[in-house]
């Protein structure tokens, strides 16, 4: 079902890759457009700062696809948060365990040829896109790295990629961090995402009374459907004239 028209006082938390971007072959391939650019500053205008981006992506490279604009953001699943008054809280585990983790990673991705290993400083990616046929054999072996970690890392399976991370932190986190704090606080939560990792998010903002918007097919916690990444753009769109008007 479609969500409904947003009014009233909104905190936006935002997923990027499959929302607000078009999923590419390799995470570094997407470009920003002005269009986006600019409706992201309108949000932002329209909610009074209380809009973030939650993402698999680590803070500087969000930083980095969205320049000029430096929004509040959860990076790498909530590792990584940058509220609104640009403090940074990072959630990381002890080096040695996770400089273990990386090596066991990028082990697995030199050992398959059309892997893509992606290092994002306190979590790791395997991305099998170009190799979909090796999604067993790559959960198995990512599963054993994780069991030989003991409980300071989880394994998080999203569209054609495993990423491995610490525990005890998620989008849903990031998205109750963010609450807590001014200018969201007090605001009705609003989260889209389109992927298995954004789940914790939706079941986050569910339990916060908040519109949880799944883009795509697939079984999801989340209360409303868009389509794809045109929808929610036009559905964005819609209550920035409307906010713009008022």
């Amino acid at each position: 079902m479609s969500p409904p028209a947003l009014s009233g006082d909104i905190a936006f938390f935002l997923d990027l890759d499959g929302t607000l971007l078009e999923h590419e072959a390799h995470p570094q391939a997407v470009s920003i457009s002005a269009g986006l650019l600019r409706l992201l500053d309108d949000l932002r205008a329209a909610s009074g700062g209380a809009l973030a981006l939650i993402s698999g992506r680590a803070i500087a490279d969000i930083d980095r696809l969205f320049a000029p604009l430096t929004l509040p953001a959860a990076g790498q699943h909530g590792m990584e948060l940058r509220l609104a008054s640009g403090a940074l809280r990072r959630h990381a585990p002890a080096t040695e365990l996770l400089r273990r983790a990386t090596s066991a990673v990028e082990l697995v991705a030199a050992a398959h040829p059309g892997l893509l290993f992606e290092d994002k400083g306190i979590s790791m990616a395997l991305h099998y896109r170009h190799a979909p046929q090796m999604q067993h054999t790559l959960a198995r072996a990512m599963r054993n790295i994780t069991a030989s970690l003991g409980d300071e890392f989880v394994l998080q399976e999203g569209k054609f990629v495993f990423e491995l991370k610490p525990s005890g932190r998620d989008k849903g986190t990031a998205i109750v961090e963010f609450i807590r704090e001014a200018p969201f606080a007090g605001r009705l939560p609003v989260f889209v995402g389109d992927d298995l990792t954004d789940e914790h998010g939706f079941e986050a903002v569910n339990a916060l009374g908040g519109h949880s918007v799944k883009v795509g097919p697939g079984e999801s916690h989340a209360r409303w459907r868009l389509a794809d990444t045109a929808a929610v753009l036009a559905w964005l769109e819609e209550y920035a004239i409307g906010a713009t008007r008022t």
